[in-house]
């Protein structure tokens, strides 16, 4: 039996140190930054290939006003071994044979760890919702694994900094423990993380990625918004009304502002855009998360603030037409 895995990726983090597992990695999600993290070995330019890709859509048309979003199109699919899909396994032994396959093909893989279960992670012992993380053979370190988290972020419970660790199978099997059932909303997260809806292991399952030979990619489902000031429009309706929706998805609207200030950075440096309008719309998107984190904290306490949400939006609004008007990118 290995050693618990707090002690051993702490001990890791200190002879490592925590933010040695990427310098400057952009500010992401879990899953994009760790996808980047992953497709870098084939295409150093995956940052700014993302940043390309990043456009938010949301859904409309699900049962009980539900909503999903999309913050990206997918930059996976065109490796020479094909798209990314979801794999899992019931078994742990199933598990880890299909990750030591993966890894031998590819020489990495992407695998959805538990944020319980995650030492690094402001949520470890707290709350369980998935999580990507790197894994590579740690070299000089038998059949040991590396595990990298480019993930960093100051997030309500704390702040997470990228992290690169060894762990043993048993030590990996503690990080991946599956997550269980999910909350609709988190669940649809993971069904488009890599910007197109996939299928997902059964909950309760060990999950990981892997390569599949290419087919022919479906239309979306359903009816997306994807028209940028569409969307804000449509969003600042919606959470302004509804307490409930603000609450499930916060976490969406503050995933979709780092992307967007990924992206708006992105292309100010490499001279695509002008710094003044992009950095004006980049401060909007910034403020965004921290209106909606505080009406919804609010409504909970029994005193919604749609004025809160509302003017959070217009200012976005108004910022991004002032963008699109001087620096049409789009």
């Amino acid at each position: 039996m290995g050693a618990d895995v707090s002690t051993a990726t702490n001990t890791a983090a200190r002879a490592e140190g925590p933010d040695r597992a990427a310098d400057a990695a952009p500010e992401l999600s879990c899953y994009t930054a760790n996808l980047v993290a992953y497709l870098e070995a084939e295409r150093p330019d995956a940052a700014d290939r993302l940043a390309d890709a990043i456009a938010l859509a949301v859904r409309t048309d699900l049962p009980d006003g539900r909503l999903a979003f999309r913050h990206h199109a997918r930059i996976d699919t065109d490796g020479p071994d094909g798209p990314l899909v979801h794999r899992g396994a019931a078994r742990w032994a199933d598990a880890l044979a299909g990750l030591r396959h993966e890894s031998a093909l590819r020489g990495r893989v992407l695998a959805v760890a538990n944020t319980r279960h995650v030492p690094w992670s402001p949520a470890h012992g707290r709350s369980a919702v998935s999580h990507w993380v790197l894994l590579e053979r740690a070299r000089g370190h038998g059949d040991r694994w590396r595990v990298t988290d480019r993930f960093a972020a100051l997030l309500p419970d704390g702040e997470q900094l990228p992290y690169s660790g060894v762990l043993d199978d048993d030590e990996l099997r503690r990080l991946l423990t599956p997550v269980g059932e999910l909350p609709y909303h988190n669940r649809a997260r993971d069904v488009h993380a890599l910007g197109g809806a996939l299928e997902l292991p059964e909950p309760g399952h060990y999950g990981w990625l892997a390569r599949e030979a290419r087919t022919a990619e479906r239309p979306p489902a359903g009816r997306w918004l994807t028209d940028p000031l569409d969307v804000l429009r449509f969003l600042a309706a919606r959470l302004g009304e509804d307490p409930a929706a603000l609450a499930a998805h916060a976490d969406d609207l503050w995933a979709a502002s780092r992307h967007q200030r990924h992206r708006l950075d992105s292309l100010v440096r490499r001279g695509r855009t002008p710094a003044p309008p992009a950095d004006a719309a980049a401060h909007s998107w910034g403020e965004l998360p921290r209106s909606l984190r505080f009406a919804a904290t609010s409504a909970e306490r029994g005193r919604p603030r749609p004025g809160v949400v509302a003017k959070a939006f217009e200012d976005l609004i108004d910022a991004m037409t002032a963008l699109q008007r001087e620096a049409p990118t789009r």
